[in-house]
C-alpha cells in the first residue's frame, strides 16, 4: 500500500538546487513562525513537525541524495511506493529491508516521523521492536539492525537561538546563564535547557557560536545535535556599532569650537580627553584610536566622537549682550 508523497522543498519554501546554507536559512525561519511556543494549536504543530522532517532530511547529503534519486515529477500528497530496485540502490541504507519484508509485514514509522520518510529510510531511531516484524533478510534482522541495516541512528537535530549582549560583555568577555526551551520532533513536549555560555573577545553582531552536542538528543547510534547561537548587541544608550569601531556624538559649546578646548569623551571603558583645535565644524569626527571593540586579546577597533555644536536655548541677560555684540562685531558668514 503506497503513502503520500512528501515534497520537502516546498516544505522548507525552497529550490531543489537550493545550498545547505539556503536549506538552513528556511528552516530556522519557518521553525521560529511555527514552534510551539510562539504558535499554539494542532495545525501548527503538524506543521512544526513536516518542517522538522524537511529539515532532516535536506540537511543530510546521504538522505537527501537518496530521497532527489526519485527524481522531480513527484507532486505532494500523491500515493508514493518506493519504484522496484529503488532498495538496491542504496543498500549502505539497509538494502532491501525497506517496504515489505519476508513475512509480508508493511513497514510502520516511529519516530514522530511520517511513514513517507520511513519508507525511505527506515526506522533510523533505532526501535527493536521493528526488528521482529521480519523487514527482509538484508534488512532487520531478529536481534534488531542487521550488518547492513542503519547502524548509526538518528542524529539529533540542530537548535537554533538568538542570545543578546550589551558592548560591555563584547568589550569584556562574559559568561551567560541562558534557559531555552525545545521541542524535539516526535517527542509531543518542551524540554528546557539552561546553558552556561562563554561569550568570546571578538564576537560580533550577528556572529553564530556553536555549542558541539548541545542540541537534539541523538536515537541509537546517531550524534547529538549542535546548539547554535546567534549574537544581537543590545541597542546602547551612547554608541552605536561600526564593525569594529564605535560611534558617538560629543556635544561642545560654540565658543569651544571656535576657541578650540579640552572636552572629556566616555568611551566603554571609562573617560579620556580630546583635544579639540580651534574653528571645530559641527559633523566633524575625531578618531580615538583603540577605543571600540576588541578584535582579539591586543586589538581593538577606534571610537569615532562626531561634534555636535548646541547653542543655548535660553539666555541671560549678560550672555545676550555679548552675542549681539559678537554679531555686531563679526565678518563670519555661515552662508558665504
Amino acid at each position: 500500500m503506497g503513502v503520500a508523497f512528501q515534497d520537502y522543498y516546498e516544505t522548507l519554501g525552497v529550490e531543489r538546487s537550493a545550498t545547505p546554507e539556503q536549506i538552513s536559512k528556511a528552516y530556522r525561519k519557518l521553525a521560529r513562525k511555527y514552534h510551539p511556543d510562539v504558535n499554539k494549536g494542532a495545525e501548527a504543530e503538524e506543521r512544526f513537525k513536516e518542517i522538522n522532517e524537511a529539515h532532516e532530511v535536506l540537511k543530510d547529503e546521504e538522505k537527501r541524495k537518496r530521497y532527489d534519486a526519485l527524481g522531480a515529477n513527484w507532486e505532494n500528497g500523491q500515493s508514493f511506493t518506493p519504484p522496484p530496485g529503488f532498495e538496491e540502490m542504496f543498500a549502505g541504507f539497509g538494502g532491501a529491508g525497506f517496504g515489505q519484508g519476508a513475512s509480508g509485514a508493511s513497514f510502520q514509522g516511529g519516530g514522530g516521523f511520517s511513514d513517507f520518510f520511513n519508507s525511505l529510510f527506515g526506522d533510523s531511531m533505532g526501535s527493536a521492536g521493528y526488528g521482529q516484524q521480519g523487514f527482509g533478510q538484508q534488512g532487520f534482522g531478529p536481534q534488531g539492525y542487521s550488518q547492513k541495516g542503519f547502524g548509526r541512528g538518528q542524529d539529533g537535530a540542530t537548535h537554533t537561538a538568538d542570545v543578546e549582549i550589551t558592548l560591555e560583555d563584547a568589550l569584556e568577555g562574559a559568561k551567560k546563564q541562558i534557559t531555552l526551551q525545545f521541542s524535539e520532533p516526535g517527542a509531543g513536549k518542551l524540554e528546557t535547557k539552561s546553558y552556561q555560555v562563554k561569550i568570546p573577545l571578538g564576537v560580533q553582531d550577528g556572529k553564530v557560536i556553536r555549542l558541539a552536542g548541545q542540541g537534539g538528543k541523538a536515537r541509537g547510534r546517531g550524534k547529538d545535535g549542535d546548539l547554535h547561537l546567534k549574537i544581537h548587541f543590545r541597542k546602547h544608550p551612547r554608541f552605536s556599532v561600526d564593525g569594529y569601531d564605535l560611534r558617538s556624538k560629543v556635544p561642545v559649546a560654540p565658543w569651544e569650537a571656535a576657541l578650540g578646548a579640552q572636552l572629556p569623551v566616555r568611551t566603554l571603558d571609562g573617560e579620556v580627553n580630546l583635544r579639540m583645535p580651534a574653528g571645530t565644524q559641527s559633523g566633524q569626527t575625531f578618531r580615538l584610536r583603540g577605543k571600540g571593540l576588541p578584535k582579539n586579546k591586543k586589538e581593538r577597533g577606534d571610537l569615532l566622537a562626531e561634534v555636535q555644536i548646541r547653542t543655548p536655548k535660553e539666555l541671560n541677560e549678560e550672555e545676550k549682550e555679548l552675542f549681539e555684540k559678537l554679531q555686531s562685531v563679526s565678518s563670519f558668514n555661515p552662508r558665504g
